[in-house]
């Protein structure tokens, strides 16, 4: 075969595919194609192999039907005068029995939607303070959404889901709510430092005064072991001829040289006793003895006179 021959047969080929492919086209999954015959619309073409006449029929537009998001960015002014950037996500679809609609009425759905957005997150902002917009968040994407379903149903177009994904307000006003939020976390802080303080100075009061109880109970106890201790001495000398008087004179004394004793067992005590010579013991136990008479004297003098005074009467 020669060269020429070939040649003939490649155009050949080129030329059948160039003719077939004329009256067939083929459409994507989830795509819709707009077919115009003679510049009038024809019909719609979804997925899979279609026809069309050549010449004659023309496809002028392809449409997605797959679900599409539109992120819109408004900067607006609260009820309270702060500057806010509003980011509002909107997620759409065309609807496959409205395909016409959404390609020969409306000529930019985007721009359509964002027009819409702008509108209604202008109108709602402006009522809220700026807490109430974070706080109503919800409120401005359900807004949002009645007012783009309403509109863009006409067109073609449903709503799926409208969301308000980012609040940004200015700067400075970032700034002074961090500030105003971290004064409330210090005077928090503070409180419950106080009230801890509060609860270790309640408790320490409660520990010394239980201390103090228990002290003083020790102490009475202590005492009222003494005293059983010297009546118990004293009626031991009272047997063997020894009057009560002469008897707390010598427990005295004994103490008093018992406390000596225990003062030299230990080398490092301050305690100094006076009067403390050789002759101190025998002074104390004299004087001691003259005023237990001196103090019977008086006593007995008080009962006279006073058994004298009821007589009289």
């Amino acid at each position: 075969m020669s060269i020429f021959s070939l040649l003939f047969y490649g155009i050949l080929v080129i030329l059948i595919l160039s003719i077939f492919s004329s009256f067939i086209f083929i459409v994507n999954q989830e795509t819709a194609a707009i077919l115009e015959r003679m510049g009038k619309f024809h019909s719609i073409r979804y997925a899979g192999l279609n026809f069309k006449i050549p010449i004659m029929d023309n496809i002028i537009g392809k449409l997605t039907l797959k679900i599409q998001q539109l992120d819109v960015l408004v900067d607006t002014k609260t009820k309270d005068n702060v500057f806010v950037k509003v980011k509002v996500s909107v997620q759409f679809k065309v609807i496959k029995d409205k395909v016409y609609e959404a390609f020969y009425k409306l000529d930019n759905s985007h721009a359509q939607i964002t027009s819409y957005i702008f509108d209604v997150v202008r109108a709602e902002v402006p009522k809220m303070r700026l807490d109430d917009v974070f706080e109503r968040k919800d409120h401005i994407a359900l807004a949002v959404k009645g007012e783009l379903e309403g509109s863009m149903l006409n067109y073609g177009y449903s709503i799926i889901k409208a969301l308000v994904t980012d609040l940004d307000p200015d700067e400075q006003v970032k700034l002074a709510m961090n500030r105003i939020n971290t004064a409330e976390r210090e005077k928090v802080a503070a409180e419950y430092q106080a009230e801890a303080d509060r609860i270790k100075i309640v408790a320490k009061a409660k520990a010394e005064a239980e201390s103090k109880k228990l002290q003083g109970k020790g102490t009475a106890d202590q005492r009222r072991e003494i005293a059983r201790g010297i009546l118990e001495s004293v009626e031991v000398l009272n047997n063997v001829g020894i009057n009560s008087q002469e008897a707390s004179a010598l427990i005295v004394v004994t103490q008093h040289y018992d406390t000596l004793q225990s003062m030299g067992e230990s080398g490092n005590t301050n305690l100094i006793l006076l009067p403390n010579s050789p002759g101190s013991a025998s002074e104390m136990l004299n004087n001691m003895i003259t005023s237990f008479n001196v103090s019977n004297q008086i006593g007995e003098t008080l009962k006279k006179k006073k058994k004298n005074n009821d007589q009289k009467k």
